[in-house]
């Protein structure tokens, strides 16, 4: 009788064990992140001292974080929120695993200060974006119309 009690003990603790296995192989948290950044670019600024920036991450491995911006345009680049219409300076961004992290108008965002110059539409802004996982990312903004809306290209 107690062999099998001890056997039948041993067949859960696998049962579970191999489940538990199961479990994590499907949750990506071994897997690196790979970021691809689209859809970026740059309004117009009005004014010669400060800009915004947008774009779009889309990680299809690990979680990540966005922790700083550089750029040859400022050596001022803040990273910013927008909650409940009330813009919010922010030391990081979670990359979600198998997810996006969006910066659009009137959402996140990137704040150029004290430029070098003011881009013109039709310029590229060379962008360097660090993460805590995969390093620098380069890419380059185009500079857009003040009122470039990127879901109709205009």
């Amino acid at each position: 009788m107690r062999h099998r009690r001890t056997g039948a003990a041993a067949l859960t603790i696998a049962t579970l064990a191999l489940a538990g296995c199961g479990a994590d192989s499907s949750a990506n948290t071994s897997a690196k992140p790979e970021l691809k950044v689209t859809g970026a670019y740059m309004p117009a600024p009005s004014m010669d001292s400060m800009a915004a920036g947008f774009f779009i991450v889309t990680n299809s491995g690990s979680a990540d974080t966005l922790t700083s911006v550089t750029s040859d345009l400022s050596d001022d680049i803040t990273l910013h929120s927008t909650k409940d219409g009330t813009m919010e300076e922010e030391k990081s961004f979670t990359v979600p695993a198998d997810g996006t992290l969006d910066f659009a108008s009137g959402g996140n965002h990137l704040m150029f200060e004290k430029l070098t110059h003011r881009p013109k539409q039709g310029e590229k802004v060379s962008v360097a974006l660090h993460f805590a996982k995969s390093g620098t990312v380069k890419i380059s903004m185009p500079v857009q119309s003040a009122t470039y809306n990127p879901k109709t290209g205009h």
